[in-house]
């Protein structure tokens, strides 16, 4: 992949009481990386409808290990969560209305990712586990055919035949974000202020914000960052073991 790329992250679940197979998406966040000068840009779109979705994260320990899942029901309009009912099913009528106010969500997306691949001249993209990224951006009438993809879960899975997740990996780099600047084990760079305000814990630009810092030790810094890998997993392994 070139010096410079964009990262694609999405954030998406279910509309809280409706189908296990419809995604509403909440949250794109483009994440832009330029060489010289290692600047970053940060482009991100938020639905703002009166919708109550599903989201699904990963509780983990202090070494990046899943030990277990969380659900909880964010409101799109205003952000505010309330606790996860298992058997909650909306009437289909309360369902149909919510399909209707999503209708638009599809053309939203499709202009801002076409704006925003135009504004960057955006030839190469990495993602993380981004499968269903990209099909549901797809869905939205975007095309892929002349970008140059690549997805970081799935080269290094075959590097060292352990499916990393981004929570692991964050632990494996040192990720930290301290005011406007990004810190990894070997690098360090700065922010812009508005760009630096996109990244909040859970946001989409904030999971792109780690990818960028991982792909890039990985690809700067390779033979430090597989040992620091090898040193996480035998000290996961070694806490299964106690």
């Amino acid at each position: 992949m070139d010096s410079n790329f964009a990262i694609l992250e999405l954030k998406y679940g279910n509309i809280y009481g409706g189908y296990p197979n419809f995604f509403a998406i909440a949250e794109v966040s483009v994440l832009v990386f330029e060489q010289p000068g290692n600047k970053i840009f940060t482009e991100t779109w938020r639905n703002r409808l009166d919708v109550d979705y599903v989201s699904v994260y990963s509780k983990t320990n202090e070494l990046g290990h899943t030990i277990g899942r969380v659900k909880e029901v964010i409101n799109m309009k205003t952000g505010r969560t309330r606790p996860f009912m298992e058997d909650f099913q909306l009437e289909d009528r309360a369902l149909q209305y919510s399909f209707k106010t999503l209708r638009p969500v599809q053309s939203w997306i499709r202009k801002f990712l076409l704006n925003t691949f135009r504004k960057y001249n955006v030839r190469n993209l990495l993602t993380f586990d981004g499968r269903r990224d990209l099909f549901l951006c797809e869905r939205s009438g975007i095309r892929f055919d002349r970008v140059n993809i690549k997805d970081l879960q799935r080269e290094l899975n075959r590097e060292t035949d352990y499916l990393f997740s981004l929570n692991k990996l964050s632990k494996v780099i040192n990720f930290d974000m301290d005011g406007s600047y990004l810190r990894s084990n070997n690098l360090e760079y700065w922010l812009h202020p508005i760009a630096a305000k996109q990244l909040v814990p859970k946001s989409a630009a904030w999971d792109a914000s780690r990818l960028l810092m991982v792909h890039n030790e990985y690809v700067e810094h390779h033979d430090d960052f597989m040992m620091k890998a090898a040193l996480l997993l035998n000290k996961i392994q070694s806490q299964k073991e106690e």
